[in-house]
């Protein structure tokens, strides 16, 4: 799924606006998987983590509301409604029992997908972790502090950026273009520098460093798992 930005379900008994929803979302770099009714729907997400449901209100057997009073305390996937104009009493019950937004058919694919990304946005930043322990070395992003040993170093934005990076993506090695791209600055030299300060406070050995190493050839990498 590398080149893909999220896997989502789309679930709605009209054959042609399944293949279109997909057809055009994959076009966008989503991966899609499709079920023709709520039934379909239940056996796919036992299955598949998805990262977003794509939902029809009216479809033959269960609804698009009875789907979601069945799984959504089993599930923490955001949910999208497609519902029809004339619907406003079952979208405003959607979002009562658990769905994030509506959309009304027929709609723009472009809006479709800004809602999309909001969502999958906001569920990313709330998933980040903020606060993380390893061995005598605790981060703290919200608070911008670095605790070793009980002594106490204050991190600035940028060392909260790459930190809160790394930390979401542990073993992953991030190059100094990448790192350089994330906190908007393009001198080698300066990242370097600023790896060799973060290496000051989380280090224990900052010379000889266990936890955010240099992979010679490809960039910086934070084991912490």
């Amino acid at each position: 799924m590398d080149k893909f930005v999220a896997h989502i379900l789309v679930v709605d008994d009209d054959h042609e606006i399944r293949s279109l929803l997909k057809k055009y979302l994959n076009e966008n770099n989503y991966l899609i998987t499709t079920a023709e009714n709520a039934e379909d729907a239940s056996k796919k997400i036992k299955i598949i983590k998805f990262d977003l449901i794509i939902l029809d209100i009216m479809m033959p057997g269960k609804s698009g509301l009875e789907f979601i009073k069945d799984h959504k305390k089993k599930i923490d996937t955001p949910i999208i409604l497609l519902t029809a104009k004339n619907q406003s009493n079952e979208r405003v019950e959607g979002l009562e029992i658990g769905a994030d937004d509506y959309l009304s058919k027929p709609f723009e694919p472009k809006e479709l997908i800004l809602r999309i990304n909001n969502i999958l946005n906001k569920t990313s930043k709330s998933q980040q972790k903020r606060i993380i322990e390893f061995e005598n070395i605790k981060i703290d992003l919200n608070k911008l502090l670095i605790l070793k040993k009980d002594i106490e170093f204050k991190i600035n934005n940028t060392e909260k950026i790459i930190l809160e990076k790394m930390i979401n993506n542990p073993g992953k090695i991030f190059s100094r273009e990448d790192i350089g791209n994330v906190i908007e600055l393009n001198k080698e030299r300066s990242i370097d520098v600023i790896i060799t300060r973060l290496r000051k406070k989380i280090e224990i050995d900052p010379k000889n460093p266990k936890f955010l190493q240099t992979i010679r050839g490809a960039g910086y990498v934070l084991w912490i798992e």
